[in-house]
């Protein structure tokens, strides 16, 4: 019961700063959209017809067509979502006033807003409905992140919308959409960032003991050989939180500065002792 009244708050609150994205910054700066919500800004701007009513048709038809591709709680938590947006959408209508001829600093935190609004619906599992329905079954079936596939769709549809806000709002729309993709990549996945990495050093055993110690980080020890000379090889492979980086490289420096040292990313770990990626989408 906690745990889904904390998922609830995040659903109201996200919808809360979205509808403050839109209606604060994009409309009343004659901003556009991507997806849906692009949409459904556009049919404001040539009839005048009410974001949040549009909005909620719009999101509602999607996501019973897409619904089978979810988890039942996904789409109670989607349809919450909708409503919320609608809501706010409401509330929120006429709030916003023109920031002058200071379009790019209205694009950035239309962005900032619609991004961190849709990151933290995303994080507790639910989804907006719209495009974000076809961002989801992006990630499920091509592996795409969040933040990618809603950046595919959105300037799909922005690209429609320069015939009713010229190139230049267009252009700026774009900065925007650009914005909150990276934020929303980043409170979904922000918080879990892991990287791969591994070490080949002379001093792999004063290495690993403090990786062990230090960090407090369980280390593998991986078998390889070196293509020219054919020795044997140790490689230390850890994965390590994002901000754990430099705590890494500072012991390597004291340790051995010529470890070769390789860091990847890490899409999803499955393992017990870090916080995995609440996938609701199964």
């Amino acid at each position: 019961m906690q745990r889904r009244l904390i998922d609830y708050s995040a659903l109201l609150f996200g919808s809360f700063i979205f509808a403050i994205g839109i209606n604060y910054f994009a409309i009343p700066n004659m901003l556009s959209e991507g997806g849906v919500i692009g949409i459904t800004i556009i049919s404001y701007y040539l009839f005048e017809w009410s974001p949040a009513i549009v909005s909620f048709v719009l999101n509602l038809v999607l996501i019973i067509i897409g619904y089978k591709l979810f988890s039942k709680r996904t789409i109670i938590y989607t349809l919450v979502t909708i409503v919320f947006m609608s809501v706010f959408l409401s509330v929120t209508e006429n709030w916003g006033v023109p920031l002058g001829n200071d379009a790019l600093l209205a694009a950035l935190f239309a962005g900032l807003f619609v991004g961190a609004g849709l990151g933290m619906i995303f994080r507790v599992g639910g989804t907006s409905g719209g495009a974000t329905t076809l961002a989801r079954m992006m990630q499920k079936f091509l592996g795409w992140s969040v933040g990618k596939s809603m950046l595919v769709i959105d300037i799909t549809v922005i690209l429609l919308s320069v015939f009713v806000i010229g190139k230049e709002k267009a252009m700026y729309t774009l900065v925007a959409v650009f914005v909150g993709a990276k934020v929303i990549d980043k409170i979904v996945d922000g918080a879990d960032d892991r990287k791969a990495v591994m070490i080949i050093s002379k001093h792999q055993e004063a290495i690993r003991q403090e990786l062990l110690t230090t960090m407090g980080r369980g280390v593998t020890i991986l078998d390889g050989r070196g293509g020219y000379t054919l020795e044997k090889q140790s490689i230390l492979y850890i994965i390590i939180n994002q901000t754990e980086i430099v705590q890494l490289r500072r012991i390597l420096e004291r340790v051995d500065e010529d470890a070769y040292v390789t860091i990847n990313n890490v899409q999803e770990i499955f393992k017990r002792g870090f916080k995995e990626q609440r996938l609701r989408t199964k």
